[in-house]
């Protein structure tokens, strides 16, 4: 749900939907709260317009300051996939992680750091125009960016994930212990205080009847809470499936299917045989795309007798391929972003194998359980919940019995949808 705005240095920069619906807010706010209360006696096209630019310096802000964080990794050779803005600033996507903490704590300083150096220019400029006595729109423009990016930089340093200043403090923590789940479980811990103290204050805001600040508050506290979540178990996946890639997990018998045979065969001969919920489909040693159950869902039981497998696999999923040295994590992000359940593994154009989602899942239990970590942090402690298992629950398929992650509507293995009891 977003848009391309172009390329910075190479980097692909999106605005997601919810960043207008903030635009028309702030600009709406500062057009007819802060700025008349500022600068009384203007008219409210004028207001509007300062409103407008203002927002306009607020964004354009949150965009250089994720290009620092982008700029000081593309210099140390970390890819960024993109730059999005959205609905509480931006947010610069690397395809992977620092390996080094020095380099995260240079890369999560930038930003805030690069905030500063606006507010400081922007506050000159300012700070002219007023003993000037110039245009009172451009004055108030100027004043409120030097003021706005000076919060920005302040507020990105509180030691909270997934702000700039957790990142910092995780990079510190784990600089001195050599421990970074470790360090990432404790910056954690502290993030989770910190977003319970926001909430519990904008409750308190709210209660006094300052009901605007008091709702930002407690999402401002919940959008930290959420990002400390999310950043531990990024950083536990990481780790675990540290060293591992996806010839070490795939499967290198894979049975293929011809496009020329019926659904009908294919259900009884193959989904209803075996576990698998996909199927290469391949023609002379080609590879033609995949089937799955979801391809032969979409085909009415009356027509599977009469449609082939070469137009059932239209109505499946994309087929995606790598190579055996991929990481295994790299290989969950592609999955993730290509929204795929199987990767195909070909070498020298042909087919040597293929991992799933739920290869990935079993592998991440499997060394979870058995405390396999990278060698760098095999003094950490073992990770009590897989990714994927919210909480450590577990169910089983209706089908074929495997293990899953409870909410799941459909098993990997076996394509069976599943009806859920707690």
């Amino acid at each position: 749900m977003s848009v391309k705005l172009g390329k910075i240095m190479g980097i692909p920069v999106r605005i997601h939907y919810t960043l207008w619906l903030v635009f028309i807010l702030i600009a709406w706010s500062l057009a007819h709260g802060y700025m008349p209360h500022q600068y009384p006696g203007l008219s409210t096209l004028t207001y509007w317009e300062i409103g407008i630019a203002s927002a306009i310096i607020l964004f354009a802000s949150v965009l250089v300051h994720e290009l620092s964080h982008s700029y000081v990794a593309k210099k140390h050779g970390l890819p960024i996939a993109r730059i999005t803005l959205f609905f509480f600033g931006g947010v610069s996507e690397m395809t992977e992680e620092p390996q080094d903490p020095k380099l995260e704590i240079k890369m999560a300083a930038a930003g805030p750091l690069m905030s500063f150096l606006i507010a400081g220019i922007l506050g000159g400029a300012w700070y002219m125009c007023d003993i000037t006595r110039a245009s009172v729109p451009i004055t108030a423009i100027l004043g409120y960016g030097a003021l706005i990016n000076a919060v920005l930089g302040g507020f990105n340093l509180v030691p909270a994930f997934p702000l700039d200043g957790g990142r910092v403090f995780r990079g510190s923590l784990w600089k001195r212990s050599g421990n970074l789940i470790g360090a990432t479980k404790t910056a954690t811990r502290i993030s989770e205080v910190l977003s319970l103290l926001m909430m519990f204050g904008g409750f308190v805001l709210i209660i006094v009847g300052d009901f605007v600040n008091g709702i930002w508050m407690v999402v401002l506290g919940w959008f930290i809470r959420s990002g400390a979540e999310t950043s531990l178990r990024q950083t536990l996946i990481g780790e675990t499936l540290g060293g591992v890639t996806v010839g070490d997990i795939m499967t290198k018998n894979v049975l293929t299917i011809s496009p020329d045979i019926t659904v009908e065969q294919l259900v009884s001969d193959y989904f209803l045989v075996n576990r698998h919920g996909g199927y290469p489909v391949v023609r002379d040693g080609k590879i033609l795309g995949i089937v799955t159950l979801q391809s032969v869902r979409a085909i009415p039981k009356d027509m599977r007798m009469s449609t082939k497998v070469e137009q059932a696999m239209s109505h499946g999923e994309a087929m995606v391929s790598v190579k055996s040295t991929l990481s295994a994590l790299d290989a969950m992000h592609k999955m993730a972003r290509e929204r795929v359940g199987r990767l195909l593994v070909v070498e020298d154009g042909q087919l040597a194998g293929i991992v799933t989602r739920g290869d990935l899942m079993r592998t991440i239990q499997t060394r979870q359980e058995l405390g396999a970590v990278r060698k760098t942090w095999a003094g950490a402690p073992p990770i009590a919940a897989p990714f994927g298992f919210p909480g450590g629950q577990i169910m089983k398929c209706v089908q074929c019995g495997a293990q899953l992650p409870f909410g799941v509507r459909f098993c990997p293995h076996c394509g069976a949808a599943q009806f859920q009891t707690k």
